[in-house]
């Protein structure tokens, strides 16, 4: 049995050799990276320098671009340097680096969206109320807390992924996740599965419960209000119940191919599939929020208009 702490480099398997188109690859995923790097800095300085967007909604989706950087930047970087690598092998460092950052990003997704859910309710329910719950010192607070927990789980469960006894060193995919290291373990494994059970519990099943909750509630304010209320809850809620089901979706399958086997599905696919959850969000969601939420939207037109005159 080898230790964790010596096994020096993992194999990534799930790459193979595409020959010449491997530059095409490259510079493929070079300009989803720049797509996404400049929508997200693009709406977050707009929602920073624009004083009409400093409200509780704007803060918490500036959070929530926030994280699509860091998520992003934890994968595309280490992608890149794969593609045009011959050698698919990854110090181990660096991969316990990678599964801090990814799985960081995931929790803190879906606990943005479940922070964003909880102010619409609020907004739409309340709205005589909000300013005196939503005040910014309070929003802040929410923000920090969010990310410090995400960051306190992760790092738990980073150590006690380390301290794992391996009998191997090939993840058969293309990035680093965490249960194919604790795949590779020759040591008992229920500490650490039963704390991932905890933080599963924690960072996805209680967010999705009060995403139900609220958006419950907000479907009877529609039904009994009025129609302003209706175009209200419809405006605000359709770009982030389009998040929650693109993000959702896209961990959906990751955790399905984690617990079955899922080699009969395409190998292109599959990886495809395995990383939706880490691309298609980050490029995504500006997009779905720059064009669905008005204020953000004629913010954009104005700014466009005085570049081309």
């Amino acid at each position: 049995m080898i230790n964790s702490t010596q096994v020096l480099y993992f194999v990534l398997a799930a790459y193979f050799d595409t020959g010449g188109l491997k530059y095409l690859n490259f510079m493929i995923v070079l300009l989803l990276y720049t797509f996404i790097l400049s929508f997200n800095l693009f709406l977050i300085v707009l929602i920073c320098v624009n004083r009409s967007l400093h409200e509780p909604m704007y803060f918490f989706l500036c959070s929530l671009f926030v994280n699509e950087l860091f998520g992003s930047t934890g994968l595309f970087p280490f992608l890149l340097v794969q593609i045009l690598s011959d050698v698919h092998t990854v110090s181990a460092s660096v991969c316990y680096l990678q599964i801090f950052c990814v799985y960081s990003y995931g929790k803190m997704e879906f606990f943005n969206l479940a922070i964003i859910s909880y102010d619409r309710y609020l907004a739409i329910c309340y709205p005589l109320h909000y300013n005196r719950h939503m005040t910014f010192i309070r929003v802040i607070i929410v923000i920090v807390l969010i990310w410090l927990l995400s960051f306190v789980l992760n790092i738990y469960a980073l150590v006690s992924l380390i301290s794992l006894r391996l009998c191997g060193n090939i993840l058969n995919k293309v990035y680093c996740p965490s249960f194919s290291i604790v795949k590779l373990a020759c040591s008992d494994t229920r500490h650490h599965d039963i704390y991932g059970l905890a933080v599963s519990s924690i960072s996805v099943y209680v967010p999705l419960l009060i995403i139900l909750y609220t958006y419950m509630k907000i479907l009877h304010v529609c039904f009994c209000g009025s129609k302003q209320t209706r175009h209200k809850a419809v405006s605000t809620c359709t770009p982030h119940l389009a998040s929650l089901l693109n993000f959702s979706f896209g961990v959906c399958f990751e955790i399905l191919q984690s617990r079955f086997d899922m080699n009969y599905v395409p190998s292109i696919l599959r990886i495809f599939l395995s990383l939706y959850f880490l691309t298609c969000p980050p490029l995504f969601n500006p997009i779905m929020y720059g064009l669905k939420l008005s204020k953000i939207r004629v913010i954009c037109k104005s700014l466009l208009l005085n570049v081309i005159f």
